[in-house]
């Protein structure tokens, strides 16, 4: 549509250019005609080059105008392509990009803006990052509140969802006797019910299993320590995970607790809601931006569902925000869901 939209600018400089010239041919042709006794039938008696006048004058006008409002209407619309790049490169969080010198008037003070603006982001997100970083500095003396926190919070996860299902598991068969005596039927389907929600809690248990990890890198860096939690996962719980990771530059510390945490809050929430059987991560650096990337196979879901937000994306979102980062979900129903994570890296 924005494409479309440039388009039609251009076409719109043409046929305004067109319109002036016709009217310019009209001008000439009253001039010409003007005390002439034969008045506008001059127009059919002379001729340039055995062409009459009244066909060469038309055709003069709309091709000096259609010239002229190409070459007007092409420099304009180069520029605006520049503007529009440069636009969508700050959308996808490029906040290094830069829009070139576009000349005196709106159009060129319109990109002296952006990068006006572009620069302000950049400054606050690296102060964002900064102020990671020191409280990164300083989080060591609040540990035990969190783990206390965390505690309390693995304690309520524990009773409100795995302590739940297995009561209901021990109630359903208590009663599994007594329905294979009335109907058989209804005691496998009970049977089938039990083995579901067995593998309901079992979920859920790996995924708290998984937070009772260290919630920092602990003395490894950010590529070690996504590895190691990798190659512990990999060949458990069903899964055959791949990954990529690196090289990475120099990344500040409280980034990196960041981007740690947002792996496994993703790893989490694949094992107790995905049902998948095979996860990709993918770490890097492209453009100035550290982008990750967790895919999996699972069952996915519509994203305009409720279920968007019981998957993790309000924990990792304000992760991401906290370090300047831009976090996309893209779920597909029966195909996977993919979690997208761009942090601008920053000196």
């Amino acid at each position: 549509m924005k494409r479309e939209r440039l388009a039609n600018i251009q076409w719109q400089f043409i046929r305004n250019s067109i319109s002036v010239s016709l009217l310019t041919g009209v001008l000439i042709v009253f001039l010409l005609t003007y005390g002439e006794k034969e008045g506008f039938a001059v127009l059919f008696r002379k001729s340039v080059f055995g062409v009459p006048l009244f066909l060469v004058l038309p055709s003069v006008c709309l091709i000096i105008g259609a010239v002229i409002g190409r070459l007007v209407s092409q420099g304009v619309k180069k520029r605006l392509d520049v503007l529009e790049q440069g636009t969508m490169a700050l959308e996808k969080g490029n906040l290094s990009h830069r829009l070139p010198h576009l000349g005196n008037d709106e159009i060129g003070h319109m990109a002296i803006q952006l990068n006006t603006m572009a620069a302000r982001i950049e400054e606050q997100v690296a102060s964002l990052q900064k102020l990671s970083s020191e409280r990164a500095e300083w989080q060591d003396a609040v540990k035990e509140a969190a783990v206390n926190e965390e505690r309390q919070r693995l304690a309520r996860d524990l009773h409100d969802a795995v302590s739940q299902q297995l009561f209901a598991i021990s109630m359903m068969t208590a009663a599994v006797p007594r329905g294979l005596e009335a109907n058989l039927e209804k005691g496998k389907k009970q049977i089938e019910l039990i083995g579901q929600m067995a593998a309901t809690a079992q979920s859920e248990m790996r995924a708290l299993l998984l937070h009772l990890r260290p919630a920092h890198l602990e003395g490894k860096n950010l590529e070690e320590g996504i590895e190691t939690l990798l190659l512990e996962m990999n060949g458990k719980h069903g899964l055959d995970i791949t990954w990529k990771i690196g090289p990475l530059p120099p990344i500040s510390k409280g980034v990196e607790d960041h981007l740690f945490r947002i792996v496994q809050e993703a790893l989490s929430n694949t094992l107790r809601h995905a049902k998948a059987d095979k996860i990709d991560v993918q770490l890097r650096v492209v453009s100035d931006q550290i982008r990750l990337k967790v895919i999996d196979n699972g069952i996915g879901f519509e994203q305009n569902e409720t279920k968007a937000s019981s998957y993790g994306l309000k924990t990792m979102k304000e992760r991401v925000n906290e370090i300047g980062g831009v976090l996309e979900l893209i779920s597909i129903p029966n195909k996977g869901t993919q979690v997208n994570v761009k942090v601008p890296l920053l000196d």
